[in-house]
């Protein structure tokens, strides 16, 4: 039986501002009986989402009383190397509001490149090292989270959306899962958030007449739904780890569907 009613796949950015409209924001959702569309933002002057609206709107549907399963594809947590080099403790809320207080990019007209030149916020004490990879990075041969300027780079888009994550759970509170710092095992009737890789799956789905950025959000959303389905779901929220890899993933993070 599915766990969810509702699937939500976001494509996103770390370009610009919290408020900037981003062509590369895209978010797709589906249920049983919606087939997989794109949501687009408010009628308003921006063609495009924001990160902010984003957030604000994801509050809104996770606040509905419709269990629902949220992929979104950047990092959401650093690897142990980052805690130990900043004498953190090893809890991921620590860990949010600590980051958001020298990342601030959250914040009206900041870029992530204004923190990391110096220009606001505090980013020089905590820096992170390209070397330095997650153990699920090292699974999927993923880039590191500090790994900024590159092509397919995920770092701008971590160190942007993290104080977003941290926004939904101040919102939502522990009626939000955020896998798998909240626990491997997902309480019946709650919506989860977790961090996914599109790479993994869109080869899998014809990309038709949709961008780069909308078949990556098309893809997670259709992947979350299907896998719901036959069982796939369940494996992925379940990977083979032993139980000290677990408690690193459980402060780093984990990808969906990396085994």
């Amino acid at each position: 039986m599915p766990g969810f009613d509702r699937y939500i796949g976001i494509d996103y950015s770390g370009a610009e501002t919290p408020n900037a409209s981003l062509k590369g924001l895209r978010v797709y959702v589906t249920s049983e009986d919606v087939p997989t569309t794109e949501v687009l933002p408010p009628p308003s002057a921006r063609k495009y989402w924001t990160r902010r609206g984003i957030a604000v709107w994801l509050a809104e549907r996770l606040a509905e009383d419709v269990p629902t399963l949220v992929g979104i594809d950047h990092g959401f947590s650093f690897p142990l190397r980052y805690f130990e080099a900043h004498h953190l403790p090893l809890d991921w809320p620590t860990f949010l509001d600590d980051f958001q207080r020298h990342w601030p990019t959250d914040v009206d007209h900041t870029y992530v490149d204004f923190v990391r030149n110096g220009s606001c916020g505090n980013g020089a004490a905590r820096m992170g090292s390209s070397r330095w990879r997650r153990m699920c990075e090292e699974q999927c041969r993923g880039k590191s989270v500090f790994h900024f300027d590159v092509q397919g780079s995920v770092a701008k888009s971590t160190h942007a959306g993290i104080p977003w994550l941290r926004y939904l759970r101040q919102q939502l509170g522990s009626r939000l899962h955020f896998w798998p710092f909240d626990g491997w095992d997902i309480p019946a009737g709650h919506s989860v958030v977790a961090e996914v890789y599109p790479a993994l799956w869109k080869h899998a789905y014809a990309p038709e007449d949709r961008t780069p950025d909308q078949h990556d959000a098309y893809t997670v959303a259709t992947w979350l739904r299907q896998a719901d389905r036959d069982g796939r779901l369940q494996e992925a929220l379940h990977p083979i780890l032993s139980p000290p890899e677990r408690a690193i993933a459980q402060v780093e993070g984990w990808i969906l569907g990396v085994a």
